[in-house]
């Protein structure tokens, strides 16, 4: 590992330098007992200025805790022992998905991977605990800071690893003995708290054009949003769309060894400790409207992304709702992880009365309501229909053979 260089010392915020001291993981550990054991946070905070902590150190223990608790969701365990800024924890992906990244490289035979942009260090992490060797590289001092002592924690683990830290533009960063690429450019302006998003992916840092030029020269791998302009997709890659327990979290692009043969577009469904993955080797054609079945089937979000929405459909033996309109139907309920399946109760036309009467005749007080295909706020509409009763069901506001329509449904 690097030791701290004096341009990351200084670029250090007020206060945080007490988090790379000796003690302060025990520091950490005591505060976060406290906070478990019923302390507030304002307590804790008073009792440190009465003991003579700076309010400034005070302030960075405290963020600290705070973002270590956020932190659990994505690292687990692993969370007490690492550092964090906000932006770099919001960028940063889940551990269950650096693993599935650190396995593509080592099933590509990799050994030393460069991590461009390594934020926190969360994806090196991953590459550490998988056996692979890391250089990783990052523009902002303070944050290559906070990467290479998580690097440490990682190390702790795997004494053998080799992982280095360096500061600099990861646009012209040596890449000598690497033989492999990772990067997660950063999405959001720069800073370490109050970020805001990047709408324009040629800001993105490091760029997609080098990034892109980078995976001609050696096996890449590129993390973007799931939102990516699919126009910005290179014809020779492959394009993974990711959905942790039902939320699209990333869009991965896969060079070289790291590509997987006769794939080019693939979903990756993870629902708790289960995967699951849905691939082809280009985008599925839609296939032909039927007319509404007992069964309506909504499409795991990385599936419509990937645009393999006729591929499930087959599997499901379904047709579509509508043209251009992301929900199946069928007669047949077929149990899949890649779509959520619901057994339609009622078809109304989307008149707001009729639906308010159908609603209270069922005694529904408890309505999620989605839409596809209509111009309609949720929230509005779930306050005008005014909901009593002890039931629940599923609102869906879409298009039926081309017609608005409304379909009460329950979830299978």
């Amino acid at each position: 590992m690097t030791a701290p260089t004096d341009e990351a010392t200084a670029a250090t915020p007020p206060g945080w330098e007490a988090l790379f001291a000796h003690d302060a993981h025990d520091r950490l550990a005591e505060l976060e007992r406290a906070l478990n054991t019923g302390s507030s946070a304002f307590s804790l905070g008073s009792r440190l200025r009465e003991q003579g902590v700076p309010g400034d150190e005070v302030a960075a223990l405290l963020t600290q805790l705070d973002l270590r608790r956020k932190a659990r969701s994505k690292f687990g365990d692993s969370a007490e022992r690492m550092l964090f800024t906000q932006a770099g924890l919001e960028q940063a992906s889940r551990a269950s998905v650096t693993r599935l990244h650190a396995r593509r490289f080592a099933d590509a035979g990799c050994q030393l991977v460069a991590d461009l942009g390594c934020g926190i260090g969360s994806e090196s992490m991953a590459f550490i605990a998988t056996g692979l060797g890391v250089h990783a590289v990052e523009l902002d001092p303070f944050t290559a800071r906070i990467a290479d002592h998580n690097l440490g924690v990682a190390i702790e683990g795997n004494p053998a690893a080799h992982a280095r830290v360096v500061v600099g533009d990861a646009e012209a960063a040596t890449l000598a003995g690497c033989d492999a690429a990772f990067l997660d450019p950063a999405r959001r302006t720069a800073g370490h708290r109050n970020t805001k998003r990047l709408a324009n992916p040629d800001d993105y840092s490091p760029s997609l054009n080098f990034a892109f030029g980078l995976a001609e020269r050696m096996p890449t791998g590129v993390k973007l949003g799931p939102g990516l302009d699919r126009e910005l997709l290179p014809d020779d890659a492959e394009a993974q769309w990711v959905s942790l327990d039902g939320q699209v979290v990333e869009t991965g692009i896969w060079f070289g060894a790291l590509a997987r043969a006769g794939i080019s577009r693939s979903a990756l469904v993870m629902r708790g400790s289960e995967t699951h993955e849905l691939s082809a080797a280009a985008d599925a054609e839609d296939v032909d409207v039927r007319p509404l079945g007992e069964y309506l089937y909504e499409p795991d979000g990385a599936v419509i992304r990937a645009r393999l929405i006729g591929l499930l459909a087959e599997q499901l033996e379904a047709g579509m709702v509508s043209e251009s309109i992301a929900y199946l139907t069928s007669d047949a309920l077929t149990p899949t992880p890649f779509a959520q399946a619901f057994r339609v109760l009622e078809q109304l036309p989307s008149s707001e009365k009729q639906l308010k009467r159908a609603l209270s005749e069922r005694g529904i007080g408890t309505l999620e309501i989605k839409k596809r295909g209509t111009d309609v706020d949720p929230a509005t509409l779930r306050t005008r229909l005014r909901l009593k009763g002890p039931n629940s069901a599923t609102l869906f506001l879409t298009r039926v053979a081309g017609k608005h329509t409304a379909l009460i449904a329950e979830r299978m």
